[in-house]
């Protein structure tokens, strides 16, 4: 059962890039510590409802924020971020994914991939900080912007659950959205030249009711180096 408000003693909000590390995590740190965690989920960036900044603007109450650092730094620059508190947690390259048993296209080198991209008949990413990077970066240097049947879709959970519904025969954004993911497999990592690796990262609210028990299960995801992994991802600050 879902702690409530009432029943909680930390509240967080996490976006989709750490969710699945964070999910294989957190019950060892409830046996652990005793302590009942509400999890909320929003997006690192992007526009409306659901990104982390609207909610929290809205009066979401939150303890803990977990995401990117590029959303990071829009939280930070708005004063909702204990100063000092922020950890880096992890580092997650983008990659693309197919739906299980499909052909995996050649995205090897930028080349390959632009071709890939190009004749695609539908590409889903999230439309966060990963998609936000690849459509206006990667497909204006791959010579594709506006060439590309592209959907951006608010979260990585729903571009994964899209192709694995059939909806699309490519899916982009980190790693760690893409693992683990039932009707879907990663083809690999973009290449180099167009790759971003984003660093999800963990902060306390400002306001947080419970900024301790907040740093303790910060504590708890930096140690957890085997959750991380599992998840593509490898522990920020280590190789």
């Amino acid at each position: 059962m879902t702690p409530s408000d009432e029943t909680a003693d930390l509240t967080v909000m996490i976006s989709g890039g750490f969710a699945l590390a964070y999910a294989a995590a957190l019950p060892d740190f409830e046996r652990a510590t005793g302590l009942a965690v509400r999890t909320l989920s929003g997006a690192s960036q992007g526009q409306g409802p659901r990104t982390i900044r609207h909610q929290l603007a809205h009066g979401t109450r939150v303890d803990l924020v977990i995401l990117s650092n590029e959303g990071l730094h829009e939280l930070i620059q708005d004063g909702r971020i204990v100063e000092g508190s922020a950890v880096a947690l992890a580092t997650a390259p983008l990659a693309a994914a197919v739906r299980t048993g499909a052909r995996k296209p050649p995205i090897d080198t930028v080349a390959a991939l632009a071709r890939t991209l190009a004749e695609a008949h539908r590409v889903v990413m999230p439309g966060s900080t990963s998609g936000l990077f690849i459509r206006d970066t990667v497909l204006p240097r791959l010579g594709l912007a506006g060439g590309v049947r592209v959907t951006m879709l608010p979260r990585g959970t729903d571009s994964a659950a899209a192709l694995a519904a059939g909806e699309a025969d490519l899916a982009l954004g980190p790693v760690s959205e893409l693992v683990d993911v039932p009707g879907i497999e990663v083809v690999g990592p973009l290449p180099d030249a167009v790759q971003l690796v984003q660093t999800f990262a963990a902060a306390i609210v400002a306001g947080a009711g419970a900024p301790a028990p907040a740093r303790r299960l910060i504590a708890h995801l930096v140690s957890d180096e085997a959750a991380i992994r599992r998840t593509g991802m490898e522990p920020a600050g280590r190789g």
